[in-house]
């Protein structure tokens, strides 16, 4: 078999020979770091992306069968994106940006995580209207199609997955979180418009891509909208909101004969899962295990087989020793046992992983499953 046969099979509950060994890219830090202790030389990161050639050529080295993350995307989001530009540099180096989603963010050089927020053009409808409504409207320019072209054209053999874009966690980031909280409240019917017109788009541009006729093996989603607690947005809110665009877009893949459905979500998903699931979302990824323990565990137990998944390996034992990446192996092994799940690291390998222990990780999963 190869992987892609391998995925197909774990996911509808048959035979397999063996489970691929996945992974969900890297931080850039992480391969700067591992140039920088002699592991992998400078010309080997350039360009690295997910599902790239020189990703692949990672991979093997490691010995990852391949990332999970592998898809077509299209440009689902502001269409143009904002031009960065700095706003305001200040002298200790930092500076306020305006980055391609209209926020103005505070920039550090070397900061690596999620910049802090200082403002955003979003706001109300005048800022709608004049800056974003029109730069979510469907355009055939957001295709790659010669990309497109090129996967009619290749033999894959490994899964291929179609990105059928952000129903809420793009809505998150344009507006900030507390500026989108207050939008419900302040202007029900803007909240709603947002909302329908991205689902719109994101539909519209599903439908497109799957005219070519080209064969994808899942279709999949991003939102990011859970922190450590729970959803970041009210369930009985985004099920009225969001449901019925994710019902639309899940119907449309599965008339295609793609009936895995998988989504990206960190955070606590649990408050969100119910909704996912009754509207045709039937893979969690990457299951971030977090101080929360997040596994699919419980929830298999819960909501019965119909819940796949694809991650949940807790990614910090990278940073440990090869005994604590060997007890995180025997804590995967009932979960495999459920079937319908391949673990794989739960975010992208952090810079503080230890380039022989991510290793010893892949040649004893291979040993194991």
């Amino acid at each position: 078999m190869n992987n892609r046969e391998r995925f197909k099979a774990i996911m509808h509950d048959e035979a397999y020979d063996r489970l691929p060994v996945l992974h969900f890219g890297y931080w850039g830090e992480t391969l700067q770091k591992w140039c920088d202790e002699g592991h992998l030389r400078s010309e080997e990161i350039e360009d690295i992306s997910d599902g790239s050639a020189s990703e692949k050529a990672l991979s093997d080295k490691l010995g990852f069968d391949y990332n999970y993350y592998t898809c077509f995307h299209t440009a689902s989001g502001l269409f143009p994106a904002y031009e960065s530009r700095i706003i305001e540099a200040f002298p200790d180096g930092s500076r306020h940006v305006l980055n391609g989603d209209g926020v103005i963010i505070l920039q550090k050089d070397g900061a690596g995580s999620i910049p802090s927020e200082i403002g955003h053009l979003l706001k109300d409808r005048a800022s709608w209207e004049e800056h974003y409504k029109h730069r979510l409207q469907f355009d055939e320019a957001r295709i790659d199609w010669a990309a497109l072209e090129r996967l009619q054209r290749d033999g894959w053999e490994i899964p291929l997955g179609l990105h059928c874009g952000s129903l809420f966690g793009n809505i998150r980031n344009w507006l900030g979180l507390v500026g989108l909280s207050y939008l419900y409240i302040d202007d029900e019917d803007l909240y709603t418009e947002i909302i329908d017109t991205v689902g719109e788009l994101c539909f519209r541009l599903t439908e497109r891509v799957l005219q070519t006729g080209l064969v994808f093996d899942f279709g999949h989603f991003w939102e990011d909208i859970c922190f450590k607690n729970g959803p970041l947005v009210s369930p009985a809110v985004f099920r009225e909101k969001v449901g019925p665009h994710y019902k639309r877009i899940t119907q449309l893949l599965n008339a295609r004969g793609i009936d895995i459905v998988s989504l990206d979500c960190d955070g606590c998903i649990d408050a969100l899962l119910p909704v996912w699931l009754e509207n045709g979302v039937n893979t969690m990824f990457p299951i971030e295990v977090g101080t929360w323990r997040s596994s699919i565990g419980p929830w298999r137990e819960q909501y019965g087989r119909s819940l796949r998944g694809v991650g949940g390996m807790d990614k910090v034992v990278f940073s440990r020793d090869y005994a604590a990446v060997d007890a995180e192996i025997e804590r995967l092994k009932p979960l495999v046992a459920l079937g319908g799940y391949i673990p794989c690291p739960d975010h992208r390998i952090a810079p503080d992983a230890k380039w022989e222990n991510v290793q010893y990780y892949c040649e004893r999963m291979h040993l194991t499953f």
